[in-house]
């Protein structure tokens, strides 16, 4: 049973493809499971951006690094749908 109260959030900064790639596979999960999105600019924060900057995408569910660059889509259903993250 999917769960709409998990928080996923993406972190990651205008004009990245790969950021706009990973919205785009949290958004075609988001029809199937309900869930939260949550989009950081790290260019915002000094210290998101010295964390992330090599690595964005990056995607926590429930506060947990996930994924990193790409996200799996049918890694990500399942993690969803499990309502566990890991």
């Amino acid at each position: 049973m999917s769960n709409p109260k998990l928080t996923v959030i993406i972190y990651g900064k205008p004009e990245c493809c790969l950021c706009d790639e990973a919205m785009e596979v949290l958004l075609r999960v988001q029809k199937r499971v309900p869930f939260t999105i949550k989009k950081v600019d790290i260019t915002y924060d000094p210290v998101l951006s010295e964390r992330y900057r090599l690595s964005i995408p990056v995607i926590h569910i429930e506060g947990r690094v996930a994924f990193k660059h790409r996200v799996d889509e049918a890694r990500l259903l399942k993690l969803l749908s499990a309502n566990c993250p890991f």
